[in-house]
């Protein structure tokens, strides 16, 4: 079954994933959709000192919104924030150090930032994939500190400040390669089988794609939604995935083709149409299996994840 999942999801990404299937899937885009402007509107943004996240800021930032980086590196998001006041003439960018793999930081993090600060739209853009297993001070793996537990604190203390505004989304990069993983809560810290980075951060993307889908149903005020943004040319994946990188290379999106619909969802009306929860790539909701996979879970399942994930988090409050 994984060769199966692996062969046609891999299959899926050569005609839909590349910057050719970009290409061919944005003839159907309707450019007023992000001909709009946000002013008033305030954006958080994890990882926007590189990539896709960066990218995402600039224009967010062209169209006047009110842009907050949320990144690890101070000297990186520095800079990052440096170019993007340069490049849209936008003053009203705001700088946040905190690291998504440190629980309690992200709950003292989120505890001075809503007494500041005003949120219309939390973009869970960062990630992490490390190819060894590595513990954080907390004793937790790495890649599901940052990818899950990281995004649900993060998430999920934002709701409160998030519902006080008006049209309030949250939006979840997630990635194609969660439709090879089933949901599996049994080994959320991927210490019982052989440790394999690319499906540690395939299974925590699907966890991503659960979690959207469950808060849709809780929190009906907020417009939730999850994004696969296509094989794109960052440097994260230039370090995670130098074999893939290489193997591409010329055919992976840029940063700016990865972020197009990472854009689109928390600032176009069209997006917010659709219903709330849902799995898109390249501006249209697309299903989060692949046929004949296996990969649907359970209700049960889905609870068990919410309820662990709430416990690791009240365990770092």
């Amino acid at each position: 079954m994984f060769l199966y999942r692996s062969a046609a999801w891999f299959a899926k990404g050569l005609r839909e994933y590349t910057k050719s299937g970009y290409e061919s899937a944005s003839k159907d885009f309707v450019p007023d959709d992000l001909e709009v402007q946000v002013p008033g509107r305030a954006f958080l943004v994890t990882g926007g000192n590189s990539g896709i996240g960066k990218a995402t800021a600039i224009e967010i930032a062209k169209r006047g919104g009110t842009v907050h980086l949320a990144c690890r590196d101070p000297e990186r998001a520095a800079g990052a924030k440096g170019e993007i006041i340069r490049e849209s003439g936008n003053q009203n960018i705001f700088l946040h150090i905190v690291d998504l793999s440190e629980p309690k930081k992200i709950w003292k993090f989120v505890e001075n930032f809503k007494q500041e600060h005003k949120l219309h739209v939390l973009i869970n853009n960062a990630g992490c994939m490390v190819n060894e297993r590595e513990l954080t001070e907390d004793g937790l793996e790495k890649n599901f500190a940052t990818n899950t537990l990281g995004v649900y604190i993060l998430t999920t203390a934002l709701i409160p400040v998030l519902e006080k505004e008006h049209d309030p989304r949250v939006i979840t990069v997630s990635s194609g390669g969660m439709l090879v993983q089933k949901l599996n809560t049994s080994d959320l810290q991927s210490e019982r089988a052989a440790f394999n980075g690319t499906m540690v951060y395939a299974q925590n993307k699907r966890q991503q794609v659960v979690l959207t889908e469950r808060w849709a149903q809780m929190h009906p005020a907020i417009h939730f939604s999850s994004v696969h943004p296509g094989w794109v040319d960052t440097p994260a994946v230039r370090l995670s995935m130098p074999g893939f990188h290489a193997r591409l290379g010329d055919r992976l999106r840029s940063a700016a083709q990865g972020a197009d619909t990472v854009l689109w969802l928390p600032v176009s009306p069209a997006a917010a149409a659709h219903p709330s929860g849902l799995f898109f790539q390249d501006r249209k909701p697309v299903s989060t299996h692949l046929p004949l996979a296996r990969t649907s879970s359970s209700p049960a399942e889905e609870e068990k994840l919410m309820e662990i994930l709430e416990q690791l988090a009240q365990r770092f409050k």
